[in-house]
């Protein structure tokens, strides 16, 4: 009989155990999703307080467009990832080993490894950018800097890349007909040879609402936003697409492999969707944003591959943290952020807020910045308390039902 029960009582505690650790569990899976932190605003909040948002968020990757020490410095044992930015117009001076060596001396190696430095992206869009000499310098200056992280032993923790845009592309569909344009193509050769001996990855800004704002007629909405629909099948591979930024993120694949270079990961340095935009920025949209995320996310949680790599989780960086009231250019490129720069939500994604205080404002100040800010609500953590108080009676009692069975015998 004291057998029986013990056997009840341990079947009890391990049901407890596992609901109870389900949630952290849950938890851990966010890991997987970054965030591009840009700056380019006025009225933006501190370099701690986004720390301290990304924190609440559970997110930990997130990469910046400089090396700006205010930042370096808040993001030091956050225990947050980082990518840092050379600007485009510092590679000319950075293809000089020694001026490589002075940059990382001075931008990398005093934030290291408090800061944790992962990734380098050196210049952002060089082989599309306005000032095409610019794409001579890009492989002298990637060479540079990964010898001077090299000379001073951080080469295994700090990659060294660069973001490209779609527009490299002279073909992406179907993704098996992708292919690097002719004019970029000796440059990205080289390139690649750099990525394939350093085992860095390819890291491309994706963005699905510029192909369906410029063909809205003929793109489906569901399929650029990851809702449910048909999808479409690539007649070569028949691999089947349910959403864009899986079909872009495989055309590259298909497009390095044509020059001998397929077992480069691919990873998404920027994607997202504007809020707002101009009378002719179709799509751009509050709704269309705030699903575009959601879905994107769900994703990221399930930590989906792509249809040619299933089993390869695709990294993916959302743009943006902050709406950036600075940024040159058309209505929607100032809102892509997730959050006002007063720190209340452009829309909700998913997130939900603990705030500090019983005040219903989210606005972002040291009183009111939410302490936690998770993807389960706060009845999903208190039953969390709730069933990890029980294991913790239950084994208190089993263990006491063993002494006294013992005595008994």
């Amino acid at each position: 009989m004291g057998t029986f029960f013990c056997r009840v009582a341990m079947i009890h505690i391990s049901l407890l155990f596992s609901l109870s650790m389900s949630d952290i569990g849950f938890l851990q899976r966010v890991t997987s999703f970054g965030i591009n932190y840009g700056q380019i605003g006025n009225n933006l909040p501190s370099p701690d307080q986004a720390v301290e948002l990304l924190s609440s968020l559970k997110l930990t990757k997130a990469r910046i467009y400089d090396t700006n020490p205010q930042i370096l410095t808040a993001f030091a044992n956050s225990n947050i990832e980082l990518i840092v930015t050379v600007e485009n117009g510092m590679l000319v001076q950075l293809t000089n080993p020694q001026q490589a060596l002075q940059w990382v001396r001075t931008h990398i190696r005093p934030y290291f490894p408090g800061t944790k430095i992962t990734g380098i992206a050196v210049g952002n869009e060089i082989f599309t950018d306005d000032d095409v000499t610019l794409i001579k310098y890009l492989v002298p200056a990637v060479i540079s800097i990964h010898g001077a992280l090299a000379q001073l032993g951080l080469d295994s923790y700090v990659k060294v890349s660069t973001p490209c845009s779609l527009a490299v592309l002279e073909e992406s569909y179907p993704p098996s007909a992708g292919s690097f344009k002719p004019e970029v193509a000796g440059i990205m050769y080289q390139f690649l040879q750099f990525l394939s001996s350093t085992k860095a990855p390819f890291w491309i800004n994706a963005y699905p609402y510029f192909a369906y704002k410029d063909d809205s007629n003929r793109i489906s909405l569901d399929y650029v936003l990851f809702n449910p629909n048909g999808g479409m099948i690539d007649p070569k591979t028949k691999l089947h697409y349910d959403n864009m930024l899986y079909a872009q993120v495989d055309a590259v694949t298909f497009a390095m492999a044509k020059m001998g270079f397929g077992s480069i990961e691919v990873r998404v340095s920027e994607t997202g969707w504007p809020s707002k935009g101009d009378p002719d920025e179709i799509g751009a949209t509050v709704q269309n944003a705030a699903v575009y995320n959601r879905n994107l996310l769900r994703r990221q949680l399930a930590n989906e591959g792509t249809p040619l790599r299933p089993r390869m989780r695709l990294e993916v960086y959302l743009f943006a943290l902050f709406n950036e009231d600075m940024k040159p250019g058309p209505t929607s490129e100032r809102n892509y952020g997730l959050y006002q720069p007063d720190g209340t939500m452009a829309y909700n994604v998913g997130l939900s807020a603990l705030s500090t205080t019983s005040s219903a404002s989210t606005t972002m100040s040291a009183s009111t910045l939410p302490a936690s800010i998770s993807f389960t609500s706060s009845a999903t953590k208190a039953a969390k308390v709730e069933y990890q108080s029980l294991v913790y009676w239950m084994f208190v009692y089993l263990l006491t039902s063993q002494v006294f069975m013992r005595r008994a015998l």
